[in-house]
């Protein structure tokens, strides 16, 4: 298998302090999330979304993957987190192992983050979901404290 667990890219961190990613509501950047195979291999160090090892388009799903909507960065005691709407893809025939969440506004579609779905999820002809966790300062999908 080679997605080996969840990670927050380096390189993320550092194109936060240049304010490459903006995560306003309506005004920001646009990010999505692309499915990946088993295939693909990627760690802390990725920097940008591949094409290379993305499950194959199938329903609504194609090649870079779906726009992440309701893009609501908050905070709460010390830690700053967004959160998104969960992302379906219907009528969808994938199985995917893993997921990268990117900035596909900025230049070279710098990567965020690296999902581990911790095995295979399939979907044949039907609705294949990412259901993002709640949004606060210890469940939510980005997060910085």
């Amino acid at each position: 298998m080679a997605f080996t667990g969840n990670f927050m890219c380096t390189s993320f961190k550092v194109e936060l302090m240049r304010a490459v990613h903006n995560f306003t509501t309506g005004t920001g950047n646009t990010f999505k999330l692309a499915l990946y195979d088993n295939s693909a291999s990627f760690t802390a160090a990725t920097t940008a979304y591949t094409a290379t090892n993305e499950v194959a388009a199938s329903g609504t799903y194609s090649a870079g993957g779906g726009t992440l909507t309701n893009v609501t960065p908050t905070s709460t005691g010390t830690t700053a987190f967004t959160d998104f709407a969960d992302l379906s893809f219907t009528t969808a025939t994938i199985t995917a192992f893993g997921a990268m969440i990117y900035n596909d506004s900025a230049a070279g579609d710098p990567s965020v983050c690296i999902l581990d779905f911790g095995g295979a999820k399939t979907s044949t002809a039907g609705t294949f979901t990412i259901i993002f966790p709640t949004a606060d300062a210890s469940n939510a999908i980005i997060r910085i404290a």
